[in-house]
């Protein structure tokens, strides 16, 4: 274990040497350097956990060296792994791997391919930090750093206005979220006199041992910090335009990084939420809304990589309702597998935007399962787990959910909103699939995907199908639901559980597939055409957001274009240009001005000086 500290350094190392060539090694040697600095980092972290389970699970820290002392505050650069930042980092450095190994090849013919890597490097080195750090000010420096990362990776391809603006709003939304988590460590080092998160956990239950408003007011404010990196209701509204990056990019926010951060952060602060009822109920109400709104808004998109960004901000969804209920593990165990099957789907979708020459709209593809085999089968098996059909990845990670929400005090509300959602993920998923590789050819393909593209997704497609029985032996010794062992549920809503994905995706396939249930006619109403464009718009959060704040901000910025505050800068300008042009009338160049100048200067010094006398 004592090679923790190289799992972060690996990565480093690799945007260390990216960074200081500047560009100028081959694409080989970059690849070599950007994939294989994080497929280093990886087997370690495989070393690393198997010398950790071997000695029974136990805590362990290492300290790298102190940060900064003022006054008693002393955080200091320490590592910590327990059962919680094993599974983080298995899923960062494995799936991370296995996207950078596909970008290889799919941004091999893309300008700035060094600096590509170099960004998507220091991504992974900063989510380590995240994840790894044992006080929460270090983890707040990987907080930043994957927030300065999505803004980098987001707006990589930068000629592009529209990239620079989806850029530009993910790291102004996401600041939003950073700036409540931030106030809400000042209060934590204020009350409880540290951010070293084992000692703030234990004196949080110590000090507000019932609870009260400083424990919900803290608790609240890191789940804003959470909302945000998470892309979740109201901060949501950043992660689809974050499909601007490149495909690989999309694959790590959504998969194994960034979106995950809020759901650790829930997680790491267990002890805290379970001081306040009112923060821990948020958390559910948050997941339950954003995993409905979501859904229904991927059902009416057209565009392949938007459709997979709704379904991630959902699927983030169901892993918050899960913390909110108390099914600690379950949305740990979501995560995890989450991270197989849409690092598949998203990789799968790239191969097939690839070959059809970068065209991303479902309605324009069709007829690709022959000519594409190996992503028509990898979104087969990515979809089905995203739908959490039986036997997949997602089917045993999804039904804890479900059947954990049906437990808590408000089950029937949590369990049906999330049932309603299973039930549209599974039917939105069928549509994409079907529209996308089933149906008449509509463009010819040029798939020139090699071995490093498609060896990704041949690994990422097994986990997708068997993930699910990793467990979740892990983060039993770290949560407080032990990881949910001993549960029994009522075996009509077992079933239930189980079957509505199955209903959904039968439902799909008569609607969009074999078209035996006619909706056209429906489709064609008013109200149907009305809703539909509400859904498509996220249910006009972007609208309402742009005429709260963005027009007024513009208007006035536009009636202050001078910038008051400028006003005292250029007064005082004046006023010297002004005493200047005074003063400069005194240079006359004439002698006997000047002495007499002189004259009277020293006779007013004179009387000055007799005065005082």
């Amino acid at each position: 274990m004592e090679l923790l500290w190289l799992i972060p350094a690996l990565p480093l190392g690799g945007f260390l040497i990216l960074l200081l060539t500047e560009g100028r090694l081959g694409n080989g040697i970059v690849a070599l350097v950007g994939a294989g600095s994080v497929g280093l980092a990886a087997l370690t972290a495989l070393v690393v956990g198997s010398a950790f389970l071997d000695a029974g699970g136990e805590p362990f820290s290492q300290l790298l060296w102190a940060w900064i002392n003022v006054d008693g505050f002393a955080p200091s650069f320490t590592l910590y792994l327990d059962g919680l930042s094993l599974v983080m980092v298995g899923v960062i450095t494995g799936v991370g791997f296995l996207i950078h190994l596909y970008a290889t090849g799919y941004m091999a013919e893309e300008d700035g391919y060094s600096r590509f890597f170099a960004y998507m490097n220091l991504f992974v080195f900063a989510m380590l930090m995240l994840v790894l750090g044992d006080n929460l000010l270090v983890l707040y420096l990987g907080w930043e750093g994957v927030g300065l990362c999505s803004y980098l990776l987001i707006g990589f391809f930068h000629t592009s206005a529209e990239n620079g603006y989806a850029a530009r709003k993910a790291f102004v939304v996401t600041r939003v979220g950073d700036t409540a988590m931030a106030i809400g460590l000042f209060l934590l080092f204020r009350e409880l006199g540290s951010l070293e998160i084992q000692v703030v956990l234990d004196r949080a239950q110590s000090t507000w041992p019932d609870g009260g408003t400083l424990a919900t007011a803290v608790a609240l404010l890191l789940l804003g910090g959470a909302v945000g990196k998470s892309a979740q209701v109201p901060l949501q509204t950043w992660l689809p335009d974050a499909m601007a990056g490149p495909t690989p990019v999309s694959a790590l926010i959504h998969a194994a990084t960034m979106v995950t951060a809020g759901v650790y952060l829930i997680a790491r602060m267990h002890d805290l939420y379970l001081l306040s009822p009112t923060a821990q109920y948020a958390v559910a109400a948050v997941g339950a809304v954003t995993l409905v709104i979501s859904a229904f808004t991927a059902l009416t998109q057209t565009d392949l990589k938007r459709i997979l960004a709704y379904s991630t901000m959902s699927q983030i969804g169901y892993m918050f309702l899960a913390l909110g209920v108390g099914a600690w593990s379950a949305a740990i165990f979501h995560l995890m597998t989450h991270a197989f099957f849409k690092a598949l789907l998203f990789l799968a979708a790239g191969s097939v935007i690839a070959s059809l020459h970068h065209e991303q709209d479902v309605r324009r593809m069709g007829g690709l399962w022959r000519s594409l085999p190996i992503p028509f089968w990898s979104m087969v098996i990515g979809g089905a787990a995203l739908a959490a059909l039986p036997l997949t990845s997602g089917f045993y990670s999804k039904d804890l959910i479900l059947l954990a929400s049906w437990d808590h005090a408000d089950g029937i509300w949590f369990w049906g909103l999330a049932a309603l959602a299973a039930f549209v993920t599974a039917l939105y998923t069928t549509r994409m699939i079907l529209l996308v590789f089933f149906g008449p050819l509509q463009t010819q393909p040029r798939d020139e995907s090699g071995p490093n593209m498609w060896g990704p997704l041949v690994i990422l497609a097994l986990l997708a199908l068997g993930g699910g029985w990793f467990g979740l032996a892990p983060v039993a010794q770290v949560l407080p639901d032990a990881g949910l062992n001993g549960a029994e549920h009522d075996t009509v809503i077992v079933w239930i559980t189980a079957l509505i994905p199955i209903l959904g995706v039968v439902t799909g396939y008569l609607i969009f597939g074999s078209r035996q249930i006619k909706i056209e006619g429906l489709l064609e109403s008013q109200f149907a055409r009305s809703l539909g464009r509400f859904w498509y718009s996220g249910w006009g959060f972007d609208a309402v957001y742009d005429w709260l704040l963005v027009r007024p901000f513009v208007r006035l910025a536009e009636a202050n274009k001078s910038d008051v505050v400028d006003l005292l800068y250029r007064g005082t300008a004046a006023l010297a240009s002004g005493l200047h042009r005074l003063l400069l009338k005194t240079q006359t160049g004439q002698l006997r001005w000047y002495a007499a100048s002189m004259a009277f200067g020293i006779a007013l010094v004179l009387f000055i000086v007799l005065e005082v006398v």
